[in-house]
């Protein structure tokens, strides 16, 4: 039995909530009173300052309040259904529209006060279309429904806004004051923020936007507090834990392998370089993500980190989340490491278990230096002997777990992330606040700008012909589709099948050329024989799927043209570009596209107007917004619910700052005013405990 007034209560308990509200409420995560609170409204209406139907303005969003006179279902020439209905509020009359929702006819009667929400426009008459909207009841000139700041929650159906908004009231009106403030008073003073109760009441019912606004900046750094707080705590423990392995920068395998490089470094890598050498030096393990654009040449400063470990004894180990992308690690690592008499292995899914057992003898013996693998690296027949660094390539793909039990196959290696997606600042400070940072963000002296062009459908024949251009010189191209075969029928987007694809070109439209198929559910053998050839030369076109979105380096081809681009997300695009410009030849990547969405169309423009990965991937979070950018899974963080980190940047870098500087004065959150933090920290985080350190 729950206490009276108890945040823990359940909304079943509320006045009106029966079984199947109940079912509705849990649908959105609402299961107690504290879940109800911090179920913040989606966006506010103004019904303090209601608009006069003569004083709306075409093409603004207002609201109005009148009285209904006719109500009714029609058909438009066109054949399409809509429900209308005449409102008037003594100044004039306004047409409220919705299309295809026949069922509103019942809700709507003559004579019922309506609030209506939406864009005012004319078409042949005054109308708003498709209008959020809410009939009265009774005197409601005084509640918490009309005159005043009403919030708007997004709900499902079966949940009305009255409804909504009345069990809102409930719970702020019984709970709010159970709240226990989190935040030490220091805290609060110096940061200037309300209370936490003043920050829910008016969260949810403002008494003005001044209040509206001090609320949110509230609750939005507490929640931006505590993930950062988690993050300084983990990277404070990670830096006083165990010893790691220091090692000694200089020495005559590192020398031999700077003097062995064909080409000169960049800053960029000459920067992460030096980092990482000051990191490996010291006896607490390095914990450093390596971001870089496409082709900016981050597996040689791997390499040197790599050489640096078994320069000082130990092994090291590079983790890929695809074969193809290992295979092309081990051949890349192989001709830079193996003439420093270095031992390289690889060590993959696809092998026969004779082999693998072979190679996990060698590894545990210490027969070998350097471990290239997939997810095989970590399974837990795989014992290694003495483990100085573990290096994780597109770290992004991989689990929070794979990454940790990667980890504990040594005592306290080094580690190094690698990741060719770059990462906007704003979710840098959130995904990889307890990491240190290194950016590569030139590409290697020689590289030429890739051409990018957008390509509608009927003109497919062009854009071949093109490409038949290009092999007419020696050239050679990858034609990427979005599926291995095309789907016409059944459940999600339509695409273009590669196999399909394979057919019509080595047939139809380059019948003189190697036209070669490559996809994810080809054999081992046969995929790696692909490979080789084409990189050998002796296929001249690539049919593929995005089986070669990393790794893959063959400077000869020099045109990516993708099928259905619109089927792509924007850093996938970036990375199968990326794939050609890899030699001394013009390079092109062409995006054949017919986008049905607004931001589809905007990806394509983004990847078509620049080649820099940091202002695409900016562009990337601005179209898919910062929840879906990096899925939870991947990062192992709790889902940001109530911030945005693309608006609210400010308010998360001072509650980084706040947070950092808290955890270096009281690294155990011992002190007597930091204790409720501490509750509410190891509570929030008790599924990630790899997060905190603090029990």
């Amino acid at each position: 039995m729950q206490e009276k007034n108890s945040l823990k209560t359940p909304v079943r308990y509320f006045k009106g909530v029966g079984p199947k509200k109940g079912e509705l409420l849990a649908k959105l995560g609402i299961g107690t009173a504290e879940d109800l609170l911090y179920y913040l409204p989606a966006r506010y209406e103004d019904r303090s300052n209601l608009t006069a139907i003569k004083d709306l303005k075409i093409g603004e969003h207002q609201t109005v309040e009148g009285e209904v006179i006719t109500c009714t279902n029609r058909i438009a020439k066109s054949g399409t259904r809509f429900f209308q209905v005449a409102v008037t509020d003594r100044t004039g009359f306004v047409h409220a529209t919705w299309f295809n929702q026949p069922y509103l006819k019942d809700y709507f009667k003559k004579g019922q006060r309506v609030i209506l929400y939406g864009k005012v426009e004319v078409h042949d008459k005054l109308q708003i279309l498709q209008p959020e909207y809410e009939i009265l009841e009774g005197d409601d000139t005084d509640s918490i429904h009309i005159g005043r700041i009403v919030p708007i929650y997004s709900t499902v159906a079966g949940l009305g806004q009255r409804y909504f908004r009345s069990l809102a009231d409930t719970a702020v009106s019984k709970y709010c004051r159970s709240l226990v403030e989190k935040l030490p008073t220091y805290l609060l003073a110096r940061e200037k923020l309300v209370d936490i109760k003043f920050a829910v009441r008016n969260i949810h019912f403002p008494a003005t936007f001044e209040n509206l606004e001090k609320a949110y900046r509230r609750i939005v750094f507490e929640e931006f507090f505590m993930l950062q707080l988690a993050l300084a705590i983990k990277k404070a423990h990670s830096k006083a834990s165990a010893e790691g392995l220091g090692h000694k920068v200089s020495g005559k395998l590192i020398d031999s392998f700077k003097n062995n490089l064909s080409f000169e470094l960049t800053e960029g890598q000459k920067k992460a370089i030096s980092d990482i050498s000051r990191d490996m030096s010291e006896t607490r393990p390095m914990n450093r993500l390596l971001e870089g654009d496409v082709g900016s040449g981050k597996t040689v400063v791997a390499a040197y980190a790599l050489v640096l470990t078994v320069q000082n004894g130990f092994q090291g180990v590079i983790m890929a989340p695809t074969e193809v992308l290992a295979r092309q690690h081990f051949i890349g690592l192989s001709e830079l490491l193996m003439p420093l008499g270095i031992s390289i292995s690889l060590l993959i899914g696809g092998m026969t278990p004779e082999t693998k057992r072979q190679v996990a003898e060698e590894i545990r013996s210490g027969r070998i230096d350097i471990v290239v693998g997939t997810h095989a690296v970590i399974q837990e027949s795989v014992q290694f002997n003495k483990l100085g660094i573990a290096v994780i390539d597109e770290q992004h793909k991989f689990g929070v777990t794979q990454r940790a039990i990667l980890k504990q196959k040594g005592y306290n290696p080094h580690i190094l992330v690698m990741t060719a997606t770059p990462i906007p600042r704003t979710l840098a400070l959130t995904v990889y606040g307890d990491l240190d940072i290194s950016v590569i963000r030139e590409l290697p002296k020689g590289r030429k700008p890739i051409e990018t062009y957008w390509v509608e459908e009927e003109k497919r024949g062009k854009a071949y012909k093109f490409v038949k251009e290009e092999l007419e010189k020696g050239r050679q191209a990858y034609v990427v589709c979005p599926l291995i075969k095309a789907r016409v029928q059944g459940p999600g987007p339509k695409g273009q099948g590669a196999t399909e694809i394979y057919e019509k070109l080595k047939t139809e439209i380059f019948p003189d050329y190697t036209v070669a198929l490559l996809h994810g559910k080809m054999g081992l053998q046969e995929k790696d024989k692909v490979m080789k050839e084409f990189k050998k030369g002796k296929i001249d076109l690539l049919v593929s799927t995005v089986v070669i979105e990393v790794g893959i380096d063959v400077p000869n081809a020099s045109v990516m043209l993708v099928e259905n681009a619109e089927r792509f997300g924007l850093a996938q695009l970036h990375q199968l570009r990326g794939r050609v410009g890899r030699g001394e030849h013009e390079s092109y990547c062409i995006l054949l596209a017919d986008p049905k969405t607004e931001e589809a169309a905007k990806r394509i423009r983004a990847i078509e107007n620049t080649l820099d990965g940091f202002q695409i991937a900016e562009a990337d979070l601005d179209i898919r917004g910062p929840g879906e950018f990096f899925g939870t899974k991947q990062h192992g963080l709790p889902e940001i619910k109530f911030g945005n980190i693309l608006k609210d940047f400010d308010i998360m870098e001072r509650a980084r700052k706040e947070a950092f500087g808290l955890v270096a004065a009281d690294p155990a959150l011992s002190e007597e005013h930091h204790q409720q933090l501490k509750t509410d920290l190891l509570d929030k985080f008790k599924d990630k405990l790899e997060l905190i350190n603090v029990a």
